[in-house]
């Protein structure tokens, strides 16, 4: 029963998911807006309290065994306490029981957010051209003829984005715009028609009872 209670359920709602996409009856419509919308919201909110609750189980247990890099927990635990109070408390913008500002200095969430998420987003994408440059010196290492059209395109194209493209020939722009449109729009498409199909097997593989790694292992 721990196994085909959830099975049926999936199997139900996917059945219901798949409806509305050829039944377009204002009744079915709005069951489905109900589902896609309320339904999955108050769905979402008990995920999202399952995951934090996980997320500090998690790291609690590292900090207990002393694993590597153990340290980050701690500060990862306190800034999630005092946001969470903030945030509960203080409200976005600060209008709640909690007073948020001493003085000029104010720490409600928004402001949080603004000056401490925002600027580590950036640092993230920051350190991430790095990653890129390497991988892209990795991948654009010209060892077969595939590897040679790759290096070949990409550096049409950095030239042809420059100013310095326009000098060297006036159709060498042009050219690799016609590379950004054709070829790079046709291989697109291509691996978004394998993305497509693909999820469509996948799904119905769980929908049906194929797939069950879901559920834990196991038939």
């Amino acid at each position: 029963m721990k196994k085909k209670f959830p099975l049926l359920l999936v199997l139900i709602l996917g059945i219901i998911g798949i409806i509305p996409y050829y039944l377009p009856h204002s009744a079915v419509q709005n069951a489905d807006n109900f589902l896609r919308n309320d339904f999955l919201r108050i769905i979402s909110t008990f995920a999202i309290v399952l995951g934090l609750g996980s997320l500090m189980k998690v790291h609690y247990d590292k900090i207990r065994r002393h694993r590597a890099n153990f340290q980050y927990s701690y500060v990862l635990i306190i800034s999630f306490a005092i946001t969470s109070i903030i945030g509960l408390f203080g409200g976005v913008e600060g209008d709640l029981f909690l007073p948020t500002r001493i003085g000029s200095f104010q720490f409600d969430l928004q402001t949080l957010y603004t000056n401490i998420i925002v600027p580590l987003g950036s640092t993230m994408f920051a350190l991430l051209a790095f990653f890129m440059a390497s991988a892209s010196y990795r991948a654009f290492r010209a060892r077969s003829l595939e590897s040679s059209l790759l290096l070949g395109a990409a550096f049409i194209i950095m030239i042809g984005v420059l100013p310095l493209g326009d000098k060297i020939s006036p159709h060498l722009p042009s050219f690799a715009q016609w590379i950004m449109d054709i070829p790079n729009v046709a291989s697109k498409r291509g691996i978004s028609f394998g993305i497509a199909l693909g999820a469509v097997a996948t799904s119905l593989k769980i929908i049906l009872g194929i797939e069950r790694s879901w559920l834990g292992g196991g038939k």
